[in-house]
């Protein structure tokens, strides 16, 4: 990843808190100061692209928040961005869009392309998320810290829709060394927190 010298990075080494705590503690810190294109990412993925910044403030003029990988709809009970429901069926592929590699490094040992990106979408992948800090604020928009890891991605864009927030895929080179913890015990705890709170 490029460090541009007016680039601020916020790392919270051996944290043990949820990250919409942390992203929500980012967010408050921006209040009153110039404004920011805040990006909120996981610490285990690899930015290959030297213009990074500027592609993701390309995204940030079309779509108030974006993403790598989303989902042009949203239907009941769905499970993740791109499963439709808790037994993790993916969803058709003509709905999905963006494309995001996997592995340890470059080049990525799997490569998926979901679809193209620069798509608008209802449901974004939380390993990456964008949006200008006058947008957050403006709106009102923060991470709900009920959901500490599971599910603060689905619901933040929930939220985001309610406030009328536009969301978009953006091209960007990056490599995600997880791939989820789908179907375990806290991850099923928060499937079923989230579809108490928005009642699908």
């Amino acid at each position: 990843m490029y460090a541009a010298p007016y680039l601020t990075v916020h790392l919270f080494p051996e944290n043990t808190k949820g990250l919409s705590e942390i992203y929500n503690s980012v967010i408050e810190k921006s209040i009153g100061n110039a404004p920011s294109m805040m990006v909120f990412a996981h610490d285990d993925i690899h930015i290959l692209d030297f213009c990074w910044m500027q592609a993701i403030f390309n995204g940030l003029n079309i779509y108030g928040i974006v993403g790598v990988v989303g989902n042009k709809r949203r239907v009941p009970l769905q499970a993740s961005w791109a499963f439709i429901d808790s037994q993790l069926n993916w969803d058709e592929s003509a709905n999905l869009s963006g494309i995001i590699g996997h592995g340890s490094g470059f080049p990525p040992e799997n490569f998926s392309f979901f679809g193209p990106p620069f798509q608008e979408v209802k449901l974004l992948d939380g390993v990456l998320l964008a949006a200008f800090s006058e947008t957050l604020i403006s709106k009102s928009l923060r991470f709900d810290e009920n959901f500490k890891f599971h599910f603060y991605d689905m619901d933040f864009c929930r939220q985001a829709e309610l406030r009328g927030v536009s969301m978009g895929t953006i091209p960007l080179s990056l490599v995600h060394e997880s791939g989820g913890n789908f179907g375990s015990e806290s991850w099923s705890a928060a499937y079923n927190d989230y579809v108490k709170k928005w009642g699908e």
